[in-house]
């Protein structure tokens, strides 16, 4: 019998044991919510919405402890653990306060005595394959529409946020969900491509959500590909941070310093490359260094504790040969550039000058708390560099004048454009990239109707006159 075994990211130590399933055991998962999806379809929205808001109100009630395991399993700052529980209640109030009136039907007027509207329909069973970064919000904002539209799910978290997989689906019982409508299935890691195959090629799967790497969304767009399936990708993301000439530098570094550093820097959307015209470069890159320098790396149980491990040790030693063969380019190290020693996956928050297009901390996304600083001559290079990029997920440009720091951003390929403020996701905004970050939007009223049908009806008096149009 497979299993799947998490362990402590700060300690390294073992926490939990689970069975895996195997293909038949989650065939028989997904039979039992396919089975279950008309009789939820079936229930008005507004009492799916209730259900939705009752989730919420589960989320905040269990809060302390579902904000200790996600520490515990991945390493989050307890105080961001406790804040990603509390956005991820929030979206199940908008939700439900909003979701009923992006579902419902929408008249045209089509003339000629006929009644025309489009309705958005639930499409059956959607599979989620979801990342450990944020265990319950990149749930979360997936599950709330997606059940409110009259869907079903089934999730395949990470396995090393196995734990939180099932909390959530408890929470979801605890709130009304019948059995039926949201399952979690523990998949052992060798066999995730398998069983994800075999869940994506089975008939009663409608659809596939993936938030994951950029290999994870290849697959899984091939898979959904193959036997014509709408999929979902978020992928990874290489933000740009443009900080223009006449950006206001105290405003700047500390939303560069939230930005990058913002889950120990292991975020999709985070900045990560910090593209800074040359007149303010020396200054943004001192004051930057210094404020990175004073994180406080510890132990993310601690209130006070900014930066905590690495999600995986694995992860860390990727991270290091990312800094190091960058170093080894010609990368200046400002502020820290190493692993830390003793137990745990932590990393020194780092800071790296001098870098170029091909070094790996630019070419590829660096996930954890690194940030690469390169010097623009003016505003056209800035945007070179920022495109210079297979991603597209979030950007953001820093100026005292916000039209010119629009226009400069308008010039940047990207999902979101953020003016002097930090790339942040939003229940009420949709959320999602361009190129190779991925495709499909969630959140906001785009992300209610992303796993819909959008049906159109006309109600005609009989046959027109005159010939056949297509």
């Amino acid at each position: 019998m497979p299993e799947v075994t998490t362990v402590d990211p700060s300690t390294g130590q073992v926490l939990a044991t689970y069975p895996a399933a195997d293909v038949d055991a989650v065939r028989a998962v997904l039979a039992r919510v396919s089975a279950g999806q008309p009789a939820w379809a079936a229930r008005p929205v507004a009492e799916r919405a209730e259900v939705v808001r009752a989730i919420g109100a589960q989320l905040r009630k269990q809060a302390p402890d579902l904000a200790v395991l996600m520490t515990a399993e991945m390493g989050k700052p307890i105080g961001e653990a406790h804040a990603e529980v509390e956005k991820s209640a929030t979206a199940c109030d908008y939700y439900a306060e909003h979701g009923p009136g992006f579902l419902a039907p929408q008249e045209v007027d089509t003339g000629a005595g006929q009644r025309s509207w489009v309705a958005y329909e639930p499409i059956g069973v959607v599979l989620a394959v979801m990342p450990w970064n944020f265990p319950f919000w990149q749930v979360l904002r997936f599950a709330a529409p997606t059940l409110l539209a009259g869907n079903t799910a089934v999730l395949k978290h990470s396995p090393n946020v196995t734990g939180c997989a099932l909390a959530i689906e408890r929470a979801f019982a605890d709130a009304g969900v019948p059995a039926d409508v949201f399952r979690s299935i523990v998949v052992a890691e060798a066999d995730v491509p398998e069983v994800s195959r075999a869940l994506i090629e089975d008939d009663r799967v409608a659809a596939v959500s993936l938030t994951g790497s950029e290999r994870a969304g290849a697959a899984v767009a091939e898979a959904a590909g193959r036997v014509v399936k709408k999929s979902l990708l978020e992928l990874g993301g290489s933000d740009p941070f443009v900080v223009l000439a006449d950006a206001d530098l105290d405003l700047a570094v500390a939303g560069a310093v939230k930005s990058r550093f913002i889950n120990s820097g292991q975020s999709c959307l985070a900045a990560k490359r910090f593209v800074v015209h040359q007149a303010v470069a020396g200054e943004f890159m001192r004051r930057f260094s210094a404020a990175v320098a004073d994180l406080r790396v510890g132990d993310p149980r601690d209130e006070t504790t900014v930066i905590g491990p690495l999600a995986r040790a694995d992860l860390r030693e990727g991270l290091s040969r990312q800094v190091r063969d960058s170093v080894a380019a010609g990368a200046r190290v400002l502020t820290g550039g190493s692993p830390l020693d003793g137990p745990g996956a932590f990393f020194a928050p780092t800071v790296l000058a001098g870098v170029t297009p091909d070094m790996p901390v630019m070419a590829e996304e660096t996930f954890g708390p690194v940030a690469a600083v390169v010097e623009a001559a003016d505003d056209d290079e800035a945007v070179r560099i920022a495109n210079a990029t297979r991603y597209g997920l979030g950007a953001s440009v820093w100026s005292a004048d916000p039209e010119h720091a629009l226009a400069v951003g308008r010039r940047i390929t990207s999902g979101a454009l953020f003016v002097n403020a930090v790339v942040a996701s939003d229940p009420r905004l949709p959320f999602g990239g361009t190129r190779r970050s991925g495709y499909g939007r969630e959140l906001g009223r785009a992300g209610a109707l992303e796993f819909t049908n959008a049906r159109t009806y006309v109600v005609g008096g009989g046959v027109p006159a005159g010939p056949a149009t297509e």
